[in-house]
């Protein structure tokens, strides 16, 4: 498969052609963006999937919204309806999204919505609430986001990617100059400061502002349909693991650190399971899946052992200061 994407490195120079005078347009005016009176965050990435969007975007919902009122805009990928949409909790993931049903789900209270033209979204929403926090938009130039924060994984670093389709960039790495701040994803819990000194030296060839470190923090507890029970109960019995994420990698570490017994399914990202799938599915035993695999999942599958663990996004280091700079961001809109 690698061998096959360095073949159409020829298409990856017209790529970055297309996305570079793209770029030029908006930076200088002759394409225009589309500013708010009201903040608007953007949560973004310059590889595509698997950053750590969604975790992140739970964070900044948790933080903000006992202080401000808060909703999410998300375009809902690879959902089967279209325009506008606000959510509630009655929706499925193949109307709205997973990603979007599960901000939802998880606080039931805030405004959650899906919406291909953003700008017409952020309408819709703007005067109901204080801030919209915009859910992978980065490459959305027609939108001028108040402040952009840029995720990166630690295993895969946007500064050692290459564009699409030779690499999964989906703009030059310079487009990292466009991010208020850049987060690094997905780190050990003990990542030497030596390490921390490189990663922010590569970045800063790109990027001269505020670099952040953050992991990966797995529940203790697994959660199924009204039922919840502690992740020791796998220690006692085998079963099978469903991923239909970008790169189940961290999981599937953490799980064998535990040393379970288990089968892993792996499909893509964001995988729509067909019906076949769905009645192997049946006779797998007792389940265990991520969260975002639970929202496309939930309504289709009948199983009394059927549970997602839940994960969290957790700052190594400068986590008051992170927050103290997106509050100040917000308070300057008061």
């Amino acid at each position: 498969m690698k061998i096959f994407r360095k073949l159409l490195f020829p298409f990856s120079i017209l790529y970055y052609l297309v996305t570079r005078i793209r770029n030029f347009f908006y930076n200088k005016g002759i394409l225009k963006s589309q500013s708010y009176k009201k903040p608007i965050i953007v949560i973004g990435n310059l590889n595509t999937g698997g950053t750590g969007k969604s975790p992140m975007t739970l964070l900044l919902i948790e933080a903000l919204h006992s202080m401000w009122k808060v909703a999410v805009l998300s375009r809902g990928y690879k959902r089967k309806t279209r325009g506008f949409i606000e959510l509630t909790k009655k929706h499925q993931a193949d109307e709205v999204g997973d990603e979007p049903l599960q901000f939802k789900l998880n606080y039931p209270d805030i405004p959650v919505a899906v919406c291909a033209n953003r700008n017409y979204g952020i309408t819709k929403l703007i005067n109901k609430v204080e801030v919209i926090l915009l859910d992978d938009a980065f490459q959305h130039r027609k939108v001028k986001g108040s402040y952009n924060i840029v995720l990166t994984s630690y295993g895969d670093l946007f500064t050692d990617d290459f564009l699409l389709p030779t690499g999964n960039l989906r703009e030059p790495r310079k487009g990292a100059s466009r991010a208020d701040c850049i987060v690094v994803t997905k780190c050990p819990t003990q990542i030497l400061d030596e390490d921390i000194k490189q990663i922010k030296n590569k970045i800063n060839k790109y990027y001269s502002g505020e670099v952040y470190f953050t992991s990966i923090a797995y529940s203790n507890i697994i959660y199924g349909d009204k039922k919840k029970r502690s992740i020791e109960v796998l220690k006692n019995k085998s079963f099978t693991l469903v991923t239909g994420i970008a790169k189940p990698e961290p999981l599937i570490q953490y799980l064998n650190n535990l040393g379970l017994n288990y089968n892993h399914l792996e499909y893509p990202d964001h995988h729509p399971f067909t019906d076949k799938e769905i009645r192997e599915l049946q006779h797998a035993g007792f389940i265990l899946t991520t969260e975002k695999d639970y929202m496309r999942l939930k309504d289709r599958l009948e199983s009394e052992e059927f549970y997602y663990l839940p994960i969290k996004t957790v700052f190594l280091k400068q986590e008051e200061e992170f927050f103290k700079t997106i509050f100040t961001h917000l308070q300057t809109y008061q």
